[in-house]
């Protein structure tokens, strides 16, 4: 088993904007999570808060936790409903996008 996951992780409909403004980040995941288990979407929400995003507003992406209601989250152009949403456990070269439907006025 790798130490680290390598997946690709894209932002959409603004959310590139807490990141660096940029798109698409090319991630080393660890494969597992503190507490031994395989890492998962909700691993990775926190590793991208923690280690990732640049921007301090970072309720603009999570809510209590898990991405905020507003944000589709498609795991290899499927939606994470079907996956097993937050508990989706990440696999080489996962390529996982976070889409905002919700726009500023």
């Amino acid at each position: 088993m790798p130490d680290t996951l390598d997946i690709t992780v894209e932002f959409t409909g603004g959310l590139e904007m807490l990141f660096s403004n940029q798109r698409k980040h090319a991630i080393s995941l660890p494969s597992r999570e503190e507490d031994g288990n395989p890492a998962t979407i909700a691993f990775l929400v926190r590793y991208l808060c923690q280690s990732v995003m640049k921007d301090r507003r970072k309720e603009l992406f999570v809510l209590d936790d898990t991405v905020r209601p507003g944000i589709l989250v498609l795991i290899n152009d499927a939606d994470w409903e079907l996956e097993g949403e937050d508990k989706y456990e990440i696999q080489k070269r996962d390529n996982i996008l976070f889409v905002s439907t919700l726009h500023g006025g």
